[in-house]
């Protein structure tokens, strides 16, 4: 089975604001891919020119503290690898046409 590389978009206000404004779309990638799959795989599943390519590692986090019944445990936040992708000028990502 082939490897997933684009996992998720990101779909929050700051990431919508940037594609508002500077035609760019956030997604959540595979941690070991780089930025020249990560392109080819938008242009392949999108069908859209990518300019540039942005991409940011984001590790572990810090340890929380949870209360829970059988007394507390500590838990650390997934890692994992952002991309910000920006399109050609007149180039859209519907991402919300499978929600």
């Amino acid at each position: 089975m082939p490897k997933q590389i684009v996992i998720k978009p990101i779909i929050t206000e700051k990431a919508t604001k940037a594609t508002e404004r500077l035609n760019k779309y956030g997604f959540i990638v595979d941690k070991k891919a780089d930025k020249n799959e990560i392109k080819a795989e938008i242009e392949k599943l999108y069908s859209v020119s990518v300019e540039s390519v942005n991409t940011m590692n984001y590790g572990g986090g810090k340890p929380k503290m949870k209360y829970t019944t059988k007394g507390i445990s500590w838990e650390r936040k997934k890692a994992y690898k952002k991309a910000f992708i920006t399109l050609a000028e007149g180039d859209v990502i519907d991402i919300y046409s499978n929600i």
